[in-house]
C-alpha cells in the first residue's frame, strides 16, 4: 500500500471524509505503517484520523501519543498473550480528554468512580481513555494481561523490536534462500516497514502447503486467497524454531 494513493484520495475528496481508519500494521501483508505522517495527512483535511493496532500492540514501537493520532484500539490475545476472547485496549489523545461533546457509546463502567453506584440520572463520564469504557472488565483475562504486561515492562519494547527485527531478517534471509519461484513475500523488506510477520505468497493458492505445514508442526495462518502468514514472535520464538519452520517449508515445496 502506498501513501501517495492515500493522499490522492484526500486531495479529491477530502471535504467529504470524516474519519480515516486504517491498521497500523497491515492484517494482510504485515506493513507497519508511518503513523505520524497518515496522522499529519488526515488532519490537513479535517479529519478524525484512528488506527487498529491488533497487529502491531506488543510487536513493534507505536508511540501513539506522538504520531498524533486522535486514537487507536487492539486486542490483547495476537503479540500481548492474554489469551483467546481477552478485552481489548484503546488509546484517546489527551486533546480529547475533557471533551464531553465527542459522539461516543457509553456504558456505567465510563461513569465517575465516586458516584457510579448511586444509579443516579445524569452520566458523568471520566475524562480520558477511561470515558470510552462500556462495562466491567474480565478479570481472570485481566489476570494473564497483567502478568504479560509486567513482562513486557521488564524487558523493554526497545529490545523486543531489536530481536523481533533479527528474527524476521533470518526468516527472510532463509526463504530467499531456497529460491524457488512458487513463494515470495509480500512483506516489506525494510524492517522499518513491517512488525513480527511475514506474508509468503504462494503459486495458484496452494493451500496445501499450508495444510502440510501444519501437519508438521508449524503454526501459521492461511490467508485467502493465497498467503501462509507468519510470526516468528519475539517474546518467545528462537532462531532455531526459524531455522526448523524453513526446513519443513522445504521439504513442504519438493514434496
Amino acid at each position: 500500500m502506498r501513501y501517495e494513493d492515500l493522499e490522492s484520495i484526500l486531495e479529491a475528496n477530502g471535504n467529504e471524509i470524516a474519519l480515516i481508519m486504517i491498521g497500523g500494521v497491515n492484517y494482510y501483508t504485515g506493513q507497519y505503517f508511518d503513523l505520524k505522517r497518515i496522522a499529519a495527512l488526515g488532519h490537513k483535511y479535517g479529519c478524525m484520523v484512528g488506527f487498529d493496532c491488533a497487529h502491531g500492540a506488543g510487536n513493534v514501537e507505536l508511540n501513539l501519543h506522538d504520531s498524533g493520532a486522535d486514537f487507536a484500539v487492539w486486542c490483547t490475545y495476537k503479540y500481548m498473550n492474554s489469551g483467546p476472547g481477552s478485552l481489548s485496549g484503546c488509546f484517546v489523545h489527551e486533546r480529547h480528554a475533557n471533551n464531553k461533546q465527542l459522539n461516543r457509546f457509553t456504558g456505567w463502567w465510563s461513569h465517575n468512580k465516586e458516584t457510579r453506584f448511586n444509579m443516579r440520572d445524569e452520566f458523568d463520564q471520566l475524562p480520558g481513555a477511561e470515558g470510552w469504557q462500556l462495562s466491567n472488565p474480565p478479570i481472570l483475562s485481566m489476570a494473564a494481561i497483567r502478568a504479560s504486561t509486567d513482562l513486557f515492562n521488564e524487558v523493554g519494547i526497545k529490545a523486543l523490536v531489536k530481536k523481533s527485527r533479527q528474527l524476521t531478517g533470518y526468516f527472510e534471509f532463509l526463504i530467499n534462500a531456497l529460491n524457488n519461484n512458487d513463494i515470495k513475500i509480500i512483506t516489506p523488506s525494510n524492517p522499518n516497514e513491517r512488525g513480527c510477520q511475514l506474508s509468503i505468497q504462494v503459486k495458484n493458492a496452494n493451500k496445501t502447503w499450508h495444510h502440510k505445514l501444519t501437519e508438521a508442526g508449524v503454526i501459521s495462518d492461511w490467508r485467502e486467497p493465497d498467503v501462509i502468514r507468519c510470526a516468528p514472535t519475539p517474546f518467545y520464538n528462537s532462531f532455531e524454531e526459524v531455522y526448523r519452520m524453513v526446513e519443513k517449508l522445504k521439504v513442504v515445496l519438493n514434496d
